[in-house]
């Protein structure tokens, strides 16, 4: 039982770490401009990789191909997700940005129950209610750009299963090409940009460091040994509070306001979401893989098999 509880305390804190980056990032792009925010992101866990890199040997490979591959992924959700996030709130990025949990089944699996469906349109109403406002209006433009980073880092997610699927490679080794990649990627277009770091306050070099470690490489490292730990079902629950803490630090802490039917919509994303988690996790059982799978691990048991 403690073991249970420090893992879920571990998985609970993650969600809050990465529900607190949106307003993290809202206000780091408010000092500086999205690029240089995202070269340095990059920058600095690019720095702490390379020192802690020096205990794992030589990368390999496969390492270096994949970790190009997914790195360019990765800068591209980023990309869309710091642009998003510095033209709406924090809370609406957080919410949006969820639809990821949704999205990647889709993308995954292609075939789902209809119910799957369902619960995805339930996600997308909510959309609707939560960007309008005191009315109904179009999508703002930081809305768009985070729907189009929830579609972009499902794929992302896609990827990162079928690149890694049976081949030997080591989670922080690939995380640190990731990293790499991303440095270079956004090194030139922020360069003219740099020489206003010297006028960058102390604070905003906090946020980015924030964003660097907190919110990248430790969390990264946390979830891996949490995940170990627990079932899948039970960390996909409580990493699925992040949009939660993401809407409550942006209105705890960064000020933001909700009208009743952004509270609907946020309600409406929330359920949805799970809903569609709780309806692919029981399709995902109950395919001919999984049955497979079950009747290989009792046969190999001398268990008898459930009917």
């Amino acid at each position: 039982m403690p073991n249970t509880r420090r893992t879920d305390g571990v998985l609970l804190a993650l969600a809050v770490v990465w529900g607190s980056s949106y307003l993290t990032a809202k206000t780091a792009t408010d000092a500086l401009p999205v690029l240089i925010v995202l070269f340095l992101r990059y920058a600095i866990g690019a720095l702490v990789c390379l020192v802690a890199l020096r205990g794992f040997g030589s990368l390999t490979r496969d390492e270096k191909r994949y970790g190009s591959l997914l790195g360019l992924t990765q800068a591209a959700v980023l990309v869309l997700e710091t642009y998003g996030v510095a033209h709406t709130s924090a809370g609406n990025a957080g919410l949006i940005i969820s639809l990821t949990l949704v999205l990647t089944p889709v993308l995954d699996r292609g075939r789902l129950p209809g119910r799957f469906f369902l619960a995805v349109g339930v996600c997308v109403v909510g959309v609707g209610l939560l960007v309008s406002g005191n009315g109904l209006r179009a999508p703002g433009a930081g809305d768009l750009l985070m729907l189009a980073a929830a579609v972009v880092r499902a794929g992302h997610v896609v990827l990162v299963g079928r690149v890694t699927a049976g081949r030997a490679v080591r989670p922080f080794p690939l995380t640190a090409v990731q990293t790499a990649v991303g440095a270079v990627l956004f090194l030139v277009p922020a360069a003219p940009g740099l020489p206003a770091l010297a006028r960058t306050g102390a604070v905003t070099w906090a946020e980015l460091v924030y964003l660097a470690l907190c919110c990248g490489l430790l969390a990264f490292l946390a979830q891996t040994w949490a995940v170990q730990r627990t079932s899948a079902t039970r960390a996909s629950l409580l990493l699925g509070t992040e949009p939660v803490w993401a809407l409550l630090v942006g209105v705890g802490l960064g000020g933001e306001r909700l009208t009743a039917l952004a509270v609907l919509g946020a309600a409406l994303i929330v359920s949805g979401t799970y809903w569609g988690q709780s309806v692919e996790r029981a399709h995902r059982a109950d395919s001919p893989e999984a049955v497979r799978d079950t009747a290989l691990r009792h046969a190999d048991t001398g268990l008898p098999q459930a009917r």
